[in-house]
């Protein structure tokens, strides 16, 4: 959203595109997601071909009032009234707007960069600049060769600094991204691991992130990553600090740690100058160094920096789903409060379907860029689109501007606490509420009010790791090959409404469920994907058919029930999906029942052939691949016979995670995805393909000095061999963490260390070895991350990742993260 006047012909000149106009008005907003449309008179959408086509959804977006299209193909059929902008790369032209963009204004730009911390540089660095700059900056971690232009576009005339980041995972980007933000300042973080993998090594992809700072004047960065830099760039002016060497602008040579706090000494301009930040671990301090050698190189005085960075305050750039009271579910995103992150937390909010009521509590929104009523105008708009039941404003601006919120269930109170006073009579029951606060609002007061309280152990789930596996295996597929994604015994552990809601919006074909009552629960959620039950239970046939759920049919005892309840109910053409035994030999109609099956379904009016499916058993093993052409080819020949005896087309599907990746051969028309949604696939070798999901995480309850030889826990069974500590951790038995881990054969990770079972298992929590660990009560213990996988958890007691993942009590408290 800008000041600067673009119309559909001078952005068409901007980007070199060949137009086919039937109006000249005006665009204001980029638009690169066809379910995330905002401002949709003078939006511009860029139909990018990255992970899905973007041509193919040209006309939703048209019916949601876009009228302007940038396309890297004439279309077919023009659409009344739309402009075509065609040029041969969309994605070189969302980027070539941005960057003449940034070229109107004269403004201070920081450019960041690195492995690691650059969303927390660069929310510090706002938080630190903030007093005495107007600054505009990345929304979340938009750090992307796509989310980078979408950032840049939000420079405005008011702006005096700048802060965008940029992320790159192959040669080539980085040029693409400096040529968009020309930074005038650059900040290297912390250079670590990631992405690695798209580099020959480490050097190659510190030289392609150090392109960011190609034509920069100040670059501030550790001393032991820019010193070669130093010696060959005479143009550039380098700002660095170190731990290690006292040749730094900034020379680390002290940090005291005083409870939660960290007193920091270094030398600058040969004196002794300290800093106090309230972070005491390692990433935290690294990059609260960075801020401080910027600002010091920014011109800052030491004595303000620290004043001001004693009071940062940490950054969270996720969104927290969490249950809360009153069948409540709670969206946290209560750390900031601009209006581009309102834009996706609203959007986040959209997607959301298991309550009849969608509830906004939005705070202030600062440093806007936009005057106030232009400000609160667009809000207004962004809550219509939305279509929100209930809004509660809390800030003197947005009580000022009340008349612009076109909702009749509305409040507004001058502060939190005036909120808090009246929290009762707000009522909130059955409801989805979206917190979304600036920081000096105190938000996190309301979020401890409505979030329900529940056992300290959490699994926490990462819904944007979740969409990078869908897509991943989406782009094995051809165009055309639906997914079905498996989301029975509670999504394999991992929630019910709010995995589904997620895959619905990102357009999954099919949802599969175990068992009736597993679809009626998705569909009372309000969940309108078709629904696959693949086991379906004959005393429940009733509640199948009113809540439109399609069932597996496996054997002729289910074909017949199912068969006569919709005779009964004068029913035809109910879709069924029907299951063919090519080997498995567990449920499913066998190669000499399909002449039988067919004269049935020819004579059976009451079926209508969704699809017709089988199972392999040994996908992900090349051991066994004689055995999987052999399922493959008896798969052929069933579904072909049925089909002719039919005479109309129906879906075929018999690959599973692991097939997708080794029999593409076998994709057919669906493929069926379950546990590599959540990270785990046997078959995939790549370590960068896949992001594990799930963190089970609980806390030290307490912690005791044992003597060699004395026994821990029920039975005796456990102790240690010398005198050391032991830690008593809110996790056991009935939680999902099994005996089996008992005795030394469990490890969690503690301090970031892997510390061992002592003892039994019991049923609620059990006991660890920490000695020679720096371990307190309270703190964190990680049952499994992406440190320790569940794979290892599932080979530590001899079993399976599926078991690890379902095993996970209820009760155990389920938080979603979304970015």
């Amino acid at each position: 959203m800008v000041h600067a006047e673009y119309t559909v012909g001078s952005v068409a000149n901007i980007i070199g595109a060949k137009a086919i106009m039937m109006n000249d008005g005006p665009l204001t907003t980029l638009l690169t997601d066809s379910r995330r449309i905002s401002n949709a008179p003078e939006a511009l959408f860029f139909a990018l071909s990255n992970r899905r086509d973007g041509h193919q959804f040209i006309t939703d977006v048209y019916k949601a009032g876009v009228r302007t299209f940038v396309v890297s193909k004439r279309p077919n059929e023009v659409l009344t009234d739309a402009n075509y902008l065609i040029v041969p790369d969309v994605l070189q032209a969302l980027q070539a707007l941005a960057a003449h963009h940034r070229r109107q204004f004269d403004l201070r730009v920081v450019g960041i960069t690195g492995s690691n911390g650059k969303t927390i540089v660069k929310e510090w660095l706002y938080q630190l600049l903030m007093p005495d700059q107007n600054i505009v900056r990345s929304p979340k971690s938009y750090n992307s060769q796509i989310g980078v232009p979408l950032s840049v576009w939000n420079i405005k005339p008011v702006n005096d600094v700048a802060l965008f980041e940029a992320g790159i995972s192959a040669i080539g980007e980085m040029r693409r991204l400096e040529a968009v933000i020309q930074p005038e300042i650059g900040v290297l973080t912390h250079l670590g691991a990631a992405h690695d993998e798209g580099f020959t090594d480490r050097e190659q992809k510190l030289n392609e992130k150090m392109l960011l700072f190609k034509d920069s004047k100040l670059l501030v960065g550790q001393y032991e990553e820019l010193l070669s830099y130093k010696d060959r760039n005479t143009s550039t002016k380098f700002f660095c600090w170190s731990r290690r060497y006292d040749q730094a602008d900034l020379y680390v040579i002290g940090e005291d740690t005083k409870k939660k706090d960290l007193y920091l000494r270094a030398i600058y301009h040969q004196q002794e100058i300290e800093c106090h930040i309230p972070f005491t671990d390692q990433a935290s301090v690294e990059n609260a160094i960075t801020c401080w050698s910027t600002l010091l190189a920014l011109g800052y005085q030491p004595e303000v920096i620290s004043e001001r960075m004693e009071r940062l305050t940490p950054v969270s750039m996720r969104l927290e789903l969490k249950n809360g009271v009153n069948d409540c579910s709670i969206i946290d995103d209560s750390y900031n409060s601009d209006i581009q992150s309102l834009e996706i937390a609203l959007n986040f909010l959209k997607q959301q379907n298991q309550h009849p009521i969608k509830t906004l509590i939005l705070s202030d929104i600062y440093q806007s860029g936009l005057d106030e009523d232009e400000l609160y105008r667009r809000v207004a708009a962004m809550l219509t689109d939305v279509g929100l039941n209930k809004f509660i404003g809390v800030g003197e601006a947005l009580k000022r501007h009340s008349d612009l919120v076109l909702i009749d269930n509305k409040y507004f109170y001058n502060d939190t606490s005036e909120l808090l006073s009246d929290i009762q009579r707000l009522n909130f029951r059955d409801e989805t509420i979206l917190l979304k606060g600036a920081r000096s609002f105190e938000f996190e007061r309301i979020s401890r009010a409505l979030v329900q309280k529940a056992h300290e152990t959490v699994m926490e789930i990462n819904l944007n790791a979740l969409v990078n596996n869908l897509n991943f295996y989406r782009s094995k597929l051809a165009p055309g090959v639906k997914v079905m994604a498996m989301v029975k015994a509670f999504s394999y552990g991992s929630g019910t409404f709010e995995i589904a809601n997620l895959l619905q919006y990102h357009k999954v074909d099919y949802l599969a469920v175990a068992y009736i009552d597993e679809g009626v629960a998705l569909r009372t959620a309000g969940i309108t994907l078709p629904i696959m039950v693949l086991n379906p239970e004959p005393n429940a046939f009733d509640k199948l058919v009113n809540y439109n759920l399609e069932p597996e049919v496996y054997s002729f005892h289910l074909f017949d029930e199912l068969s006569q309840y919709l005779q009964d109910n004068d029913i035809i053409n109910y879709p069924v999906h029907l299951k063919i035994d090519t080997g498995m030999h567990r449920l499913g109609f066998e190669a000499g029942e399909i002449a039988e099956l067919c004269k049935l379904l020819v004579q059976n009016a009451s079926f209508k052939v969704r699809s017709v499916f089988s199972h392999l058993v040994s996908s992900d093993s090349s051991v066994h691949d004689d055995f999987t052409l052999t399922q493959i080819l008896k798969f052929e020949q069933a579904f072909k016979q049925i089909q002719e005896a039919i005479g109309y087309e129906f879906i075929k599907h018999i690959n599973n995670t692991s097939g997708i990746t080794r029999w593409g051969v076998a994709h057919y028309d669906m493929v069926r995805l379950g546990i590599g949604l959540y990270g785990v696939d046997a078959a995939v070798t790549d370590p960068a393909a896949l992001q594990p999901i799930a963190s089970l995480k609980t806390s030290i309850s307490q912690i005791k000095n044992i003597k060699a030889g004395e026994t821990v826990g029920y039975n005796r069974n456990g102790s240690l061999a010398k005198d050391g500590r032991i830690a008593t951790v809110r996790i056991g038995y009935a939680d999902g963490y099994l005996r089996a881990f008992g005795n030394g054969v469990g490890s969690m990770l503690v301090k970031g260390k892997l510390v061992r079972t002592v003892g039994n298992i019991a049923m609620d929590m059990c006991m660890l070895d920490v000695t020679g660990v720096d371990a307190k009560e309270g703190d964190e213990v990680i049952v499994f991350n992406d440190q320790q996988g569940i794979e290892e958890l599932a080979k530590q007691i001899g079993t399976i990742p599926y078991e690890i993942l379902t095993n996970i009590s209820q009760r155990v408290k389920r938080v979603y993260f979304y970015e």
